[in-house]
This record gives C-alpha cells, structure tokens and sequence, in this order.
C-alpha cells in the first residue's frame, strides 16, 4: 500500500491530518521516560502498556529499529479557551476512536504493525494492572510518550505541525508498518 493510500484512509477514519512518518529521525529519550515515572498522569505501573510494563527503553528501541516506513496522524480539535477540559476531551475521544478504527484496517495489511497512540492504552474498560496479563496483547496499545517519544520532535521531523493555536488542541500518533 502506498503513502497517498495510507494517508487517505487516514484522513476517512476522520483524522484531521495524515504525513509520511520519518521513521529514522524517531529518538527514544530516557528523560521522557523519567517523566512516565514521576506519574503525573496516573498510569506508570498500572496499565500494561505504559512503563514500566511497556518494556525498558532499549527493548522499545529495538521494536523501533525494525520499522523503516510509517505514518502519523492528527485530531486537530477547536477549544473555547485554555481550559476548556471538555473540548479537551471530545477531541482525544474522537482521536483515539479513529486511531482504533485505523489499527483493525492497518492490522488486516500489516500484521506487523507497531501502533503508537497518544496517552495510555484504553482497549479495556479496566486494565488488568501490574499483576495481570493483558487480555488483548495484539490490540495493546502503548503511547508514544511510554516509548519515550518527545511528540513535537516527531513531528517536526515528519513535516507537521504541531501546534495550532490557542483554541487548538491536537492529539498525535503513529503506526510503524511492516
């Protein structure tokens, strides 16, 4: 399948913009891991796709390095004002629902694929945490962030933007195809 291919089945899942993925440039920091294990967000050690579950750094590298072509994709969404959460919330919705929908797609071409999506996996209502097994280890889905992806570097080197203005928020995530 080729890039325009990919980028217009992106753009049909309803995603607001589709790029070429510089696969080469991708850059896993250890600070953007160190930040996963402050947990501000909640997750670092309760969701089998953030760290430390995910994976070390060098195993997530080594999973990167065996892709040489992908794509990224955006949910730009409008907000009210800078705090408006719900408009916040509204757009990851939509974003992840379609970054869903386009894995299956994806999955069926390219069983191979590594999907890269934008906070932690949320396949199941409630993960089954540090002490379970993942119920849907091929559907899991780890967040950039949890392979220690700074998402406006990502995006620079893939010809995106990544900031859209003040009443902008843009949600981001890859797949890595083979």
């Amino acid at each position: 399948m080729g890039i325009e291919e990919l980028k217009q089945m992106a753009l049909e899942c309803g995603f607001t913009y589709a790029q070429p993925l510089n696969c080469a440039a991708m850059e896993l920091r250890q600070e953007v891991r160190d930040m996963c294990a402050a947990n501000t967000c909640g997750m670092y050690g309760k969701n089998r796709a953030c760290p430390p579950a995910c994976g070390t750094l060098e195993e997530c590298r080594e999973q990167v390095k065996a892709y040489r072509e992908g794509i990224i994709v955006q949910t730009v969404g409008d907000l009210e004002d800078s705090m408006d959460f719900e408009g916040m919330m509204e757009a990851e919705s939509r974003h992840k629902k379609q970054f869903y929908e386009l894995a299956e797609k994806l999955r069926q071409v390219y069983p191979g694929l590594l999907p890269l999506g934008s906070g932690c996996c949320t396949i199941c209502e409630t993960c089954a945490g540090p002490e379970g097994e993942c119920r849907f280890p091929k559907k899991r889905i780890s967040s950039l962030e949890a392979f220690g992806i700074v998402v406006s570097d990502l995006c620079k080197s893939s010809d995106m933007k990544y900031y859209y203005g003040p009443q902008k928020i843009a949600y981001t995530s890859c797949y890595l195809l083979k």
